[in-house]
């Protein structure tokens, strides 16, 4: 679940009060999902929640419960009738107003959703209050509503995606450029110092090194690694270290058919399994070879990948203070 909001709420209490908007429940088709959530200030926002006339009206009225009394709200938004969206569901949407006080209580949650430590949040409509604390769950968002009375519960879980690109050329330079936006955990490396372009996504992490094969061991287990280098033998060597670790998500090698076939025959004489190398990567289907083309391709196809994967496991233990 994209959570883009918890990295910048601490830093938005600092210049005033913060409402939190999620949807909350869905029935029929609508633009985000249960649990989708962004941010509004007096004068920004940060996420979506689908745009359009449903978004303009969140917030709108997000901005009129930062100067009311009430911190909790529910509402219902008919697609159709009343907002005139042809998605035609029914969308309820939770108001939430965060106060400045809370900036350090939520920079404590931040450190810890990105150790990893899963969050519960309720709000009830009986006593008119929200509640965050630890908890065990594997993520989920629950509405249960019975006339006036309405309760709701979601998992915040971080969803580790951590993604190592070897190689600093065009191809890779798009490829980062595409992926940056659904990853924060991007290491990008490559041993030529003055191949990285000026201008570099936010959040992405660059590695000169005259040994890029060695980074391969700074990688967290599940990592998700890609392989595109300017230099064959380098290549082998990437993929050699990360054959043998054999804990990643997902290992994939730019090139063809045939580039295949010989490094597989190599990396056999070495005792390696490449059953798991993906080569060449990209989702089948789009012949392009232009840079931007095979950033698309990547990118889609780790996406999918990623939401076929099983959801995560509870945590064994967990502290969430504040």
């Amino acid at each position: 679940m994209n959570a883009e909001w918890i990295d910048a709420l601490p830093r938005w209490l600092a210049a005033g009060p913060v409402a939190l908007v999620t949807v909350a429940h869905v029935e029929g088709s609508a633009p985000r999902e249960a649990g989708a959530a962004f941010l509004v200030s007096g004068n920004d926002t940060l996420g979506t929640i689908g745009g359009g006339h449903l978004e303009f009206e969140a917030i709108r009225h997000a901005r009129d419960m930062l100067d009311a009394t009430s911190p909790i709200a529910l509402k219902r938004y008919a697609l159709g009738p009343s907002l005139g969206q042809c998605c035609g569901g029914v969308v309820w949407l939770l108001f939430e107003v965060i106060a400045p006080a809370e900036r350090d209580t939520w920079a404590r949650r931040l450190a810890q959703w990105r150790n990893g430590l899963p969050i519960q949040r309720s709000a009830r409509s009986v006593v008119a209050s929200s509640r965050w604390a630890p908890s065990r769950d594997t993520p989920r968002v629950e509405f249960h509503l019975q006339g006036e009375a309405w309760d709701f519960e979601q998992v915040l879980r971080r969803e580790a995606f951590p993604i190592f690109v070897f190689g600093a050329g065009h191809v890779g330079e798009a490829i980062v450029h595409a992926l940056a936006p659904v990853s924060s955990e991007i290491v990008w490396i490559d041993s030529r110092e003055d191949a990285f372009p000026a201008g570099r996504p936010a959040g992405v992490e660059t590695q000169w090194t005259d040994d890029p094969a060695s980074e391969v061991a700074y990688a967290p287990p599940g990592t998700w690694f890609l392989v595109l280098t300017h230099s064959h033998d380098l290549d082998l060597a990437i993929c050699t270290a990360i054959l043998e670790r054999n804990d990643f998500a997902f290992f994939g090698l730019i090139g063809s058919k045939s580039k295949r076939a010989r490094f597989a025959a190599r990396l056999a004489a070495r005792g390696l399994d490449t059953g798991r190398m993906t080569c060449p990567i990209g989702l089948p289907g789009i012949p392009g070879k232009a840079p931007a083309t095979i950033a698309v391709a990547v990118a889609a196809q780790l996406l999918q990948l990623r939401e076929a994967r099983p959801a995560h496991h509870p945590a064994d233990a967990l502290e969430l203070h504040g």
